[in-house]
């Protein structure tokens, strides 16, 4: 399991996801450089060229215990569905309301986390052009590197490296982390929640045209995520949200009582 390979302190070592992964020689590479920081739990979201990828193998540099234990996943919220925090790398201004991050505020907000026993993930896209605005809208917060705007392009591997050398000098030199007071709830609890919101509002009126309901979706889904809600109170907010979907004004008559 990839988790065992991690070590000790599973939960601060978070998952390295990378979508839609074009080249095997950079998955290697990532693998290697996952490697050299104790990272081992390597997440492919529907790679091209398919897996295993001997090619990977071959660059991963004898870090085979990454290679054997990367698992892939047809889409990305079976990737992070029992994850409790997500970062999204994006060298681009997005739209939304996304907290910002550098790689070392990105890394103590990890390590806090993991404190309170969450488990955390950070979503590295294609080698072309990164990550989509809808991958991104699954993820808690961005984090982007202090790179030169006039030439901000960084390979897989190379982002890869930044962030596992960050987080491996955070645990060895950083400060004092208080435990959270809740720990956020898994991805797939909060995605249960949205499927529920959507076609409750969509029947509702609440999506002018259809034209605009992915983009305000993703605006529900940005304003939602944000604060990292916990289990519980998903759940309380579900039981608010049914409240309201069943209110009748008093002396209404019930469904199905018409006179």
């Amino acid at each position: 399991m990839a988790e065992n390979a991690a070590g000790d302190n599973a939960s601060f070592k978070p998952a390295i996801i990378l979508v839609e992964p074009q080249l095997g020689d950079n998955i290697g590479m990532v693998a290697r450089a996952m490697a050299n920081f104790g990272l081992a739990d390597l997440r492919l979201v529907t790679p091209r060229d398919g897996w295993p990828n001997e090619r990977a193998r071959a660059t991963a540099s004898k870090a085979d215990h990454v290679i054997d234990a990367a698992r892939v996943f047809d889409d990305l919220p079976s990737a992070i569905a029992d994850l409790n925090f997500v970062l999204a790398t994006t060298a681009r201004q997005r739209d939304g309301h996304k907290e910002v991050l550098g790689p070392v505020e990105a890394c103590q907000k990890i390590a806090g986390l993991g404190e309170g026993g969450s488990r955390s993930g950070i979503l590295f896209g294609r080698e072309r052009w990164g990550l989509n605005n809808e991958e991104v809208g699954q993820a808690d917060a961005i984090v982007t590197f202090p790179v030169d705007p006039a030439f901000a392009s960084l390979n897989i591997a190379q982002a890869v490296l930044l962030m596992a050398y960050e987080l491996a000098r955070g645990r060895s030199d950083r400060p004092n982390f208080s435990a959270p007071d809740r720990r956020p709830a898994e991805k797939q609890v909060l995605n249960a929640m949205f499927d529920w919101l959507e076609p409750a509002l969509d029947q509702r009126g609440y999506f002018r045209t259809e034209q605009k309901k992915p983009k305000m979706m993703e605006n529900l889904r940005a304003v939602l995520t944000r604060p990292g809600f916990s289990a519980d109170e998903i759940a309380v907010l579900r039981g608010v949200f049914t409240a309201l979907d069943r209110f009748r004004p008093r002396g209404a008559p019930s469904e199905g009582n018409d006179k």
